[in-house]
């Protein structure tokens, strides 16, 4: 298939946002991070990256929240073509242009979402033949949520996050996504969690998750859904308690907040059931918009 370009020359990646159906999260290592059990489910919400020949590196956005999305080079895409770059010695002399409908500062992995769309982008781009393997090595070190935005589908993340292991998903999931107004810092969410559990017992995944996800019930993996940062979250961010009772109220089986927040997740029977705890959501006060979405989401892809 013939990728499609935003304009000639260049090269579009879509790539998902993501859920945390389960973050089981460690006691601090000496090097600042913590170790996690952190179970990934990629959800049909997208970003697009179009990465276009330049003269120099330079970064664009659009789309909702676009002007909280830095355009320098602390970008997440930006340093993702600088690497790619850097490796294949070559100048990171392209435009990067992200279209936004990934929720921005909202636990949803929208930025890391970036960082993987404009390192597929490049390799696509550049012609450098990357492996999967180097590119993920890549991702790793851009950060923790980065290479499971390159993988999607569902994945368990281990180290930091950044080491995954692919898991079988027996069904597709429905799910509604509470926008806060507002965001939340993830190292200060973190902080707070040290504050307030100092003796953080050893990360594992839920044998009860990982088999909700494989026979694809959506009862029983609401059952199991857990976020040991939401505490925290909650406690820098109290408003959100009333978010997940107006979803959980609405009908949802379970609400939890999204990785470090503060968008909200709520797992949901259906499609029809999707759309009645979204209309109830926005009419509830309590958010600034809700988003209906599926999972799981393929991870980034040249379009």
């Amino acid at each position: 298939m013939t990728p499609r370009s935003a304009a000639p020359g260049s090269i579009t990646v879509r790539v998902p946002a993501k859920v945390n159906v389960q973050l089981a999260v460690g006691a601090a290592r000496p090097d600042g991070f913590h170790d996690l059990a952190n179970v990934f489910l990629a959800v049909g919400l997208y970003d697009e990256v179009t990465a276009t020949p330049a003269d120099e590196l330079r970064v664009t956005c659009a789309g909702p929240g676009a002007d909280q999305v830095p355009l320098d080079r602390t970008n997440l895409a930006a340093r993702a073509a600088e690497a790619l770059a850097a490796r294949y010695g070559r100048r990171a002399d392209v435009h990067l242009h992200i279209a936004k409908d990934i929720p921005v500062a909202g636990g949803m992995a929208g930025g890391s979402a970036d960082g993987a769309g404009a390192l597929v982008a490049c390799d696509a781009l550049w012609g450098t033949g990357a492996s999967r393997d180097e590119l993920l090595d890549i991702c790793a070190e851009l950060g923790s949520d980065v290479p499971f935005s390159l993988v999607g589908g569902a994945a368990l993340g281990t180290g930091r996050g950044e080491k995954l292991a692919e898991l079988a998903v027996g069904g597709t999931f429905h799910w509604v996504f509470a926008v806060a107004d507002g965001g939340l810092s993830t190292p200060a969410v973190y902080r707070e969690f040290d504050r307030l559990t100092p003796d953080a017992p050893e990360p594992v995944a839920s044998p009860a998750l990982l088999d909700a996800l494989r026979t694809g019930d959506p009862t029983a993996l609401a059952g199991a859904l857990t976020n040991d940062l939401q505490p925290a979250a909650l406690s820098l961010f109290p408003a959100l308690t009333d978010t997940l009772k107006a979803g959980t109220e609405a009908g949802a089986l379970a609400g939890l907040v999204s990785g470090s927040g503060p968008t909200t997740a709520f797992l949901v029977k259906d499609a029809e059931s999707a759309v009645r705890v979204a209309a109830a959501l926005r009419a509830s006060g309590t958010c600034r918009t809700a988003r209906v979405a599926v999972a799981p989401a393929p991870g980034a892809t040249v379009v």
